[in-house]
């Protein structure tokens, strides 16, 4: 199955995916096929309900105070 997505921009690491969405507040990092994506909530949702497995991107402050980048699987077995 083909499925078109819409994308923002695509970006060479997830770190950068997110700190584009964090500078801009606009869209969803998400991680599809190895690909860094910024997509908007809905185009995420539609990939969702659609099947496709993917993950979102998150920036996530640990205990210690430090930062990570988590992801958070959709539609994975």
């Amino acid at each position: 199955m083909t499925i078109e997505i819409s994308i923002i921009e695509e970006f060479a690491n997830a770190g950068d995916a997110v700190q584009h969405i964090n500078a801009g507040g606009r869209g969803v990092a998400i991680q599809l096929k190895g690909r860094h994506l910024v997509v908007e909530q809905r185009e995420a949702h539609r990939l969702e309900e659609a099947g496709v497995a993917f993950a979102y991107v998150h920036d996530h402050e640990m205990p210690d105070g430090t930062w990570r980048i988590v992801t958070v699987p959709v539609n994975n077995d």
